[in-house]
């Protein structure tokens, strides 16, 4: 459960654009972000590949400077050189999806969890916080790993050692991109189980990119789905799984195997991100408007020609489209 309705962190009209090759327009890979992460909170972003979600979460973590707009943590705007950046960097960790290459085969589990106490100059017992941090990562008893070597643990192990090296620190808040990705399925559980653990006992804040709803389900208190750089539909887990407005959102999860019906099938690739259409940016993929919905709602010009409002970021139920407004009005 989430403890304030102040957001910890937070991402106001954030824009991030690369040059384009040879005289290309800029490719748009963030392109008007509001988002909102409070104390306690687990928010998941949602979306395909390329859609925007990681270089997000990178800019969220001080890894990519925006284009435009800002982040705040903790109400105050977040700088992208100096001290400041080494300081919050401490406060928010992140958590890769693949521990193979996250860790240092040459390292031991003792090393790779120090790592980031010694680059942060940690004055204290940097072994009692290598154990606790382990012990708090689900690592017990800690003192049988801390001499082994990546190659000697199981894959769950070694996501462990990573979300320990990320808790050393004692962050409020962890980016963990595509979490178990990279793990079997019988491991998902016991590490979802673990964040929701951590949450519970740290009040540990998270962002959990991925492009599986079902994990979403599994472990979010919110959802923001992307789209081409954009936020198009976002709110409470069980509002915008249970009843998606977005026919984006719909489409995403009609592929999961416990979803009842046909699954939706997209046509084409999500659009060159230096070539987003006019309108709104999913019309050419969009079911609902292939299918002659949206021409019945009176839309389908407006889906054409009319990019739908920047969502706010807030925690209400929102939806980037013009279709369901049409419909719930």
């Amino acid at each position: 459960m989430t403890t304030s309705t102040t957001p910890l962190l937070s991402a106001q009209g954030v824009r991030i654009a690369f040059p384009g090759r040879h005289g290309a327009p800029d490719a748009r890979a963030v392109d008007g972000v509001d988002l909102d992460i409070r104390p306690g909170e687990i928010v998941a972003l949602v979306g395909e590949s390329g859609c925007g979600k990681t270089t997000l979460a990178r800019a969220l973590l001080g890894l990519v400077e925006p284009t435009a707009g800002r982040v705040t943590f903790d109400g105050r705007p977040l700088e992208y050189s100096g001290r400041s950046l080494k300081a919050y960097r401490r406060r928010v960790q992140l958590v890769l999806q693949d521990p193979n290459g996250s860790l240092n085969p040459r390292h031991t589990v003792y090393d790779a969890v120090a790592e980031g106490l010694r680059i942060h100059g940690h004055g204290g017992d940097e072994r009692a916080a290598v154990a606790d941090a382990l012990s708090l990562a689900g690592l017990r008893p800690p003192e049988r790993f801390l001499l082994r070597y990546p190659h000697e643990l199981s894959g769950g192990q070694r996501q462990r050692v990573v979300i320990a090296g990320a808790l050393v620190l004692e962050p409020e808040l962890l980016v963990a991109d595509e979490p178990v990705a990279s793990l079997d399925a019988s491991v998902r559980g016991e590490i979802l189980a673990l964040l929701l653990r951590l949450r519970a006992e740290l009040g540990l804040s998270a962002l959990v990119v991925t492009h599986d709803l079902g994990l979403a389900w599994n472990i979010a208190d919110r959802v923001a789905v992307m789209y081409l750089g954009r936020i198009v539909e976002t709110g409470a887990v069980e509002q915008v799984l249970t009843a998606p407005r977005h026919p984006y959102t719909r489409a995403l999860l009609s592929v999961l195997p416990e979803a009842p019906g046909e699954p939706v099938v997209l046509t084409g690739e999500p659009p060159d991100p230096s070539r987003v259409p006019s309108g709104c940016r999913f019309h050419a993929r969009c079911q609902i408007l292939a299918g002659g919905e949206a021409d019945r709602a009176g839309v389908a010009d407006a889906c054409r020609g009319r990019d739908p409002e920047i969502l706010d970021g807030g925690g209400a139920a929102q939806v980037a489209c013009h279709w369901a407004h049409a419909r719930e009005s």
